[in-house]
């Protein structure tokens, strides 16, 4: 098991890794929108923090030498369901076919209040 860090996301807000490694497999921690750069979550709605979410599971995957055609499955955490059609439009620009396997619920909250968490897991080939 080997532990994936990258500054180009955010730092892990408690007692966990941004990613762990695990033979073939790459699992990163759920992103929230928050710009690495700035430390605070970026402006606009769900748009734009999908893109931000999507932006920093990126980084991470790119720090364990792997691109988003590496994800095998995303999870989708949703702070409202009605914000699933923006968040879809957001995701079908990051990834191509064929697409990973995907599920996306809706939750009561998220940390810090974000609209968006995202976490995948990436096969290292």
């Amino acid at each position: 098991m080997k532990a994936i860090s990258t500054q180009k996301a955010p730092a892990a807000i408690g007692p966990y890794s941004q990613a762990i490694k695990v033979g073939n497999l790459v699992y990163t921690s759920g992103q929230i929108p928050i710009d690495p750069t700035t430390g605070v979550f970026v402006e606009g709605g769900i748009k734009e923090q999908t893109r931000q979410s999507l932006s920093n599971v990126k980084a991470i995957l790119e720090e364990a030498g792997l691109t988003l055609s590496n994800v095998v499955k995303t999870t989708v955490f949703l702070a409202d369901m009605n914000d699933f059609a923006d968040m879809n439009a957001v995701y079908a620009e990051f990834f191509t076919e064929p697409y990973p396997a995907r599920s996306a619920v809706a939750v009561k909250t998220l940390p810090k209040g974000a609209l968006v968490e995202i976490e995948v897991v990436a096969e290292v080939v």
